[in-house]
C-alpha cells in the first residue's frame, strides 16, 4: 500500500537559506508522525509545504500517489493552476498555531462554512456533521457562541473541528498549543490523543516532548532543514543515535526541570 503522504527530495529556500534540504518522508495510513526539533529547523515549513501553502523549489510530494502542486504537460511538468492546487489542498486538513476563526461567525458556522461553500454540502448535512465534531472535541454546548467568548483552548478545538469537517485524508498540526496559556494546553492535547486513538493519519509539529513520546507512532527530529533521525519514540527518546538529538533532548529536559 502506498503511503498517504510521500515527500521525495523536497527542498525549499527563502533567499540563500535552505529551510528544507532534501526531505524524504512517508506517512502511512493511520500513522501519527510527530516532528520535533529546535526553532528554525524547518518543522513548520515542512507541513506548510505539504499543505501547499508554500511552493517547493525541488523534489516532489504525493498524496495517495497523486503528484501535488504539478501536472504532466507535453512530456514535462508544470505548476497546477490555483484552482487545481486548491482542489488538492481540500484533501489535507491543517491546524495552525493561531486559531484563525471567523470572529463574526458562530462556532457552528465556523465549522460548516468550508463544507457548504467549498464542498457544496447542504446546510442540514453540514450542520449535523459539525455538531458531531464539536461534541467530539468537547464543545457541543458552544454551537451558537462566538469566538470572542471562548478561551484559547476552546478556539483551538473549534479550529480542529473545522479542519476535520472537510473529511481530509491527512491532518497537519503546526505547533497547535504554542499560542495557548500553559493551563489550556492539556485540553487540546487531549483532543489530539483522541484523534490518534481513532486512527486518523496525522503529522504533528510540537515542542511538547512528553506528548510526542506518548502519541507518536514515529518521531522525526529535524535540524537545519534536514531529517537527522527518525524512529519509534521509545528509541528516539530512550536511546537517541545522533549527538544532535541527544543534545536537543538534554537541553529540553533541563528546561523542564528549571520550570
Amino acid at each position: 500500500m502506498s503511503p498517504v503522504l510521500r515527500m521525495r527530495g523536497v527542498t525549499k529556500r527563502f533567499g540563500s537559506h535552505a529551510a528544507l534540504d532534501g526531505i524524504d518522508l512517508d506517512v502511512a495510513e493511520g500513522e501519527v508522525v510527530v516532528v520535533i526539533g529546535p526553532s528554525g529547523s524547518g518543522k513548520s515549513t515542512l507541513v506548510r509545504c505539504a499543505h501547499q501553502l508554500e511552493s517547493i523549489d525541488g523534489g516532489a510530494m504525493y498524496l495517495d500517489g497523486e503528484l501535488l502542486g504539478h501536472e504532466e504537460h507535453r512530456g514535462g511538468l508544470r505548476a497546477l493552476s490555483p484552482a487545481g492546487a486548491a482542489a488538492q489542498r481540500r484533501k489535507v486538513g491543517m491546524v495552525f498555531q493561531q486559531f484563525n476563526l471567523f470572529p463574526h461567525f458562530s462556532v457552528l458556522r465556523n465549522v460548516t462554512e468550508a463544507p457548504r461553500r467549498v464542498h457544496g454540502r447542504d446546510r442540514a448535512d453540514a450542520e449535523r456533521d459539525a455538531t458531531a465534531l464539536l461534541e467530539r472535541v468537547g464543545l457541543g454546548e458552544k454551537l451558537h457562541d462566538y469566538p470572542r467568548r471562548l478561551s484559547g483552548g476552546q478556539q483551538q478545538r473549534v479550529a480542529i473541528a473545522r479542519a476535520l469537517a472537510t473529511r481530509p485524508r491527512i491532518m497537519l498540526f503546526d505547533e497547535p498549543t504554542s499560542a495557548l496559556d500553559p493551563e489550556l494546553v492539556d485540553e487540546v492535547l487531549g483532543v489530539l490523543r483522541g484523534l490518534a486513538g481513532d486512527g486518523l493519519t496525522m503529522v504533528v509539529v510540537t515542542h511538547e516532548m512528553n506528548f510526542a513520546r506518548e502519541i507518536a507512532d514515529r518521531c522525526v527530529f529535524m535540524e537545519a532543514g534536514r531529517i537527522v533521525e527518525s524512529g519509534p519514540p521509545a528509541d528516539m527518546f530512550g536511546a537517541p543515535k545522533s549527538p544532535r538529538l541527544r543534545a536537543f533532548l538534554s537541553r529540553h529536559h533541563s528546561q523542564e526541570v528549571r520550570s
